[in-house]
């Protein structure tokens, strides 16, 4: 997570019970407002927080990994292309499928790893939504160290998507493999991996990939999928969690005296895409979404913020605002909306 020098931000907004400053602890009937910067690095969990935030440490250290993984992931491109262009030479048959194998091996990976995260945002919004705490938003407030990993995983699946919505050799890959296998099988043909990859994983991973932002679909299924099993649980007690965290980055970033104080450039970048995450896992789980007038997040607020990045570094990020969102070619999104991101 970038480091951000400022360790407490005052910022108020609104949710879906009223307006409060970021932290309100009351007082014997006195009200002490002190606000913290949701990009607190040196956040460390209570013991309250401890065991979940140790859950998903190894997660997030894990997607570092992955990242890493992903950005050095070159694929079998001119392989493929030789052995299809000469169909007879089973040398370059032999070489592709050679060179296919362990990319197969990473891609399996990758997807095995969105189940993996898709159960610690399960945990983190356990954590954030539960009736602790009168007010929903005080859980961002009081758990700083558990709402700072839950805006790391939105801005892991961001970049995830990213890099892989450049890579076309992902897709290539896959379905190279999964062509040669079918084949293997039809000529009885032993074929080294399949084991590892059977026909019903496959599948799924193929389902993965064919998507064009496959991290951000599990979170958006994966919030969604949280909702609808914690039916006891106020719907608002997430939504106001997701709109108050799309506000905090909105005022961090819009903000000068704010955006003064992040030591690192890439900070901007890592609450644009955090800004991003929420909106659309809100638009999701909101009956109406997050372009309704009667959202709670400020959504010309976040775009106009957005249009004033430099415009080769946002245009991911509002692709998937217009693409990857559920309400926004709803009859009730302002038409002003509509226009600002076209």
């Amino acid at each position: 997570l970038p480091p951000c020098r400022s360790k407490r931000v005052s910022v108020s907004v609104v949710t879906e019970r009223g307006r409060y400053g970021a932290v309100h602890e009351s007082d014997g009937g006195r009200s002490c407002s002190s606000c913290v910067c949701l990009l607190d690095t040196d956040a460390q969990p209570t013991e309250a927080e401890q065991e979940i935030w140790e859950q998903v440490d190894v997660v997030l250290k894990e997607a570092r990994t992955v990242l890493d993984e992903l950005r050095a992931y070159k694929g079998a491109t001119q392989a493929i292309r030789e052995a299809i262009q000469n169909p007879s030479d089973e040398g370059l048959q032999e070489q592709a499928w050679t060179a296919v194998l362990p990319l197969v091996g990473k891609l399996k990976t990758f997807y095995q790893f969105s189940q993996r995260l898709e159960a610690a945002l399960h945990s983190l919004l356990r954590a954030l939504t539960n009736e602790t705490y009168s007010d929903p938003t005080q859980h961002l407030e009081r758990e700083q160290a558990l709402a700072k990993q839950f805006a790391e995983i939105l801005h892991f699946t961001l970049c995830f998507d990213e890099l892989k919505m450049t890579n076309p050799a992902i897709q290539n890959d896959f379905s190279y493999y999964r062509r040669t296998l079918s084949r293997m099988r039809m000529n009885n043909v032993p074929a080294e991996g399949e084991s590892e990859v059977n026909n019903e994983l496959a599948n799924r991973i193929s389902l993965f990939y064919a998507d064009a932002t496959p991290m951000l679909k599990t979170m958006s299924d994966g919030t969604t999928k949280f909702v609808s099993e914690n039916k006891n649980l106020p719907i608002e007690n997430t939504t106001d969690v997701l709109s108050t965290m799309a506000s905090v980055c909105k005022v961090m970033l819009e903000t000068p005296e704010y955006r003064s104080r992040f030591s690192r450039e890439d900070t901007v970048s890592f609450c644009l895409r955090v800004m991003v995450g929420v909106i659309i896992l809100y638009d999701y789980v909101h009956p109406v979404g997050a372009f309704a007038r009667s959202s709670k997040i400020d959504m010309k607020g976040c775009i106009k913020v957005l249009r004033d990045q430099p415009p080769n570094s946002v245009e991911g990020l509002l692709n998937a605002l217009r693409y990857t969102t559920k309400h926004l070619h709803d009859d009730s999104t302002a038409k002003t909306i509509k226009t600002m991101l076209q």
